[in-house]
């Protein structure tokens, strides 16, 4: 039988990168660390960490964190099922876009009781990547799935408009958003996985196979983003939920009238723990029906 506290130090160490700082959250020592992954590494006869800066788990560590956590989240269930026992705290690990983090998302975590939230930020194009992998419970991805061993729920689009400064749309777009204008106008994007404003570009060109290049800032922010749009800094895709006001009252406007893109998305997650996490479940499909625009699927 597997050693809880030897696989909470190797979810510790894998996730907080080194043993040190495993340690520190466990309130143990790096020696008490070192001990438990090497016994449980001869217990399973295989290496579990590959050590580095930082260390990460091998396939077979994220494996036994995978089953770490689901024991933690069914444990939480079977004790609020058992009369006079009061469930303790579990930790849920999420995977989530920025965008969703900074508009509807912490309204649904903070309307649920008993969990500290482990959030993984990721852009929903990969975030499935980390359910799959295991390394979370739960996702929201742009990706409806099938993914083995999961369930997915639809939720609705998040409507982003591409915008910019009065200011800047008079500098750089004085005679409209052409392709060439835009091969110049610079852009803003959150990193090299952000790919809203090739999509928008892409929806506004006829031949998509030479939709022009644009230089870029890149700002891992989404309330940077709106910051830098508002200083006049580029033209970028912003969540309408963060810059409705800013339209209404003309700070910031949409480079071509009514041309919204919408991005689909979807709560995936375990089907193991889907018990455990329904509350979460719940908040979230609740809060997305208020913030998102809704679909005949969701």
């Amino acid at each position: 039988m597997l050693d809880p506290a030897q696989l909470a130090a190797l979810a510790a160490v894998h996730r907080r990168g080194s043993f040190d700082l495993a340690a520190s959250v466990l309130h143990v020592t790096p020696s008490a660390i070192s001990q438990r992954i090497k016994a449980l590494e001869e217990a399973t006869g295989t290496l579990l960490i590959r050590r580095g800066q930082p260390c990460t788990a091998t396939d077979a560590g994220l494996r036994l964190i995978r089953h770490h956590d689901e024991i933690a989240l069914l444990e939480r269930t079977l004790t609020a099922d058992l009369r006079g026992t009061a469930p303790g705290t579990a930790i849920l690990r999420i995977a989530v876009n920025a965008d969703s983090l900074a508009t509807w998302v912490i309204p649904a975590l903070a309307a649920t009781t008993g969990f500290l939230f482990d959030l993984v930020i990721d852009d929903e194009d990969v975030s499935q990547d980390w359910l799959k992998r295991g390394e979370v419970a739960a996702a929201i991805t742009a990706h409806p799935g099938p993914l083995q061993g999961c369930d997915t729920l639809p939720l609705g689009c998040l409507r982003y408009r591409a915008t910019a400064s009065p200011a800047y749309m008079a500098r750089w777009f004085p005679d409209g958003v052409t392709p060439q204008a835009l091969t110049m106008a610079p852009a803003i994007t959150f990193s090299d996985k952000d790919r809203l404003q090739d999509r928008w570009i892409a929806g506004r060109t006829a031949d998509h196979a030479r939709r022009p290049a644009f230089p870029t800032h890149r700002i891992a922010s989404s309330h940077g983003f709106v910051d830098a749009s508002l200083a006049g800094l580029g033209w970028c895709l912003n969540p309408e939920p963060l810059i409705a006001p800013h339209l209404a009252s003309g700070v910031l406007v949409e480079l071509v009238p009514d041309t919204p893109l919408d991005v689909p998305l979807h709560w995936q997650y375990a089907r193991l723990t889907a018990p455990a996490i329904m509350p979460v479940t719940k908040a979230i499909q609740d809060a997305a029906r208020t913030m998102l625009v809704q679909t005949s699927d969701a």
